[in-house]
């Protein structure tokens, strides 16, 4: 019988770094060290990007593969629904705009998320994504960053992106499931991000 509820196997590994990532995040955002949380966000998008691909290569029961589902959304749930929003009030956005449209992201995400967990069996088995996923507000959210960064109007672009992703995380749009190449070409991207948030980040 074991101790502890749960799976601890390689299958999740991934998955639990990157909820490690943004709670540790989240405490540097609210800290005022903002450079350091986006690197964290960028972690959460890595983690969450490559932790499926990981998780299809294990031997998994029934159980297990329910279980990295779930997980998986709770996860994202705190990666990129949560954490985004953290990080826009602690870089000082906290207008009742900012904080309408904080709110609208957060719901856009959720609302995703548990609609795929209803038919995940089903999304899993086809070539395309409906609308955008989680997954990649932390490549928006962080090139906002940087962008604000360097023009200085963070109190402008950060809203507007989470406005934008929030839309087109419900949006009934076809997007194509990264395969093959894309995933270097992704995990590039990271690290190309990863360098200008040292540069630039405040």
């Amino acid at each position: 019988m074991k101790m502890f509820l749960g799976y601890y196997n390689k299958s999740v590994i991934l998955t639990y770094i990157g909820a490690a990532a943004a709670v540790l995040g989240m405490a540097l955002a609210l800290s005022g060290k903002m450079k350091y949380a986006v690197l964290c966000l960028i972690v959460c998008g890595v983690a969450d990007l490559f932790d499926g691909m990981i998780a299809r290569r294990c031997k998994r029961t029934e159980e297990e593969k329910e279980f990295g589902i779930q997980i998986d959304s709770l996860t994202d749930m705190v990666s990129f629904a949560v954490f985004p929003v953290v990080i826009s009030f602690a870089m000082g956005n906290t207008s009742w705009y900012h904080i309408a449209i904080s709110v609208f992201y957060v719901l856009a995400a959720i609302t995703r998320l548990g609609f795929f967990n209803v038919s995940a069996s089903i999304s899993s088995e086809t070539k395309f994504y409906t609308g955008l996923p989680v997954t990649f507000a932390s490549l928006i959210v962080v090139s906002a960053f940087i962008a604000g960064s360097i023009l200085s109007i963070t109190e402008i672009i950060m809203p507007v992106c989470l406005f934008v992703t929030a839309v087109l995380f419900i949006l009934k749009i076809k997007i194509a499931k990264p395969k093959g190449i894309a995933y270097l070409l992704l995990g590039l991207l990271a690290i190309a991000l990863a360098v200008a948030v040292i540069f630039v980040g405040g």
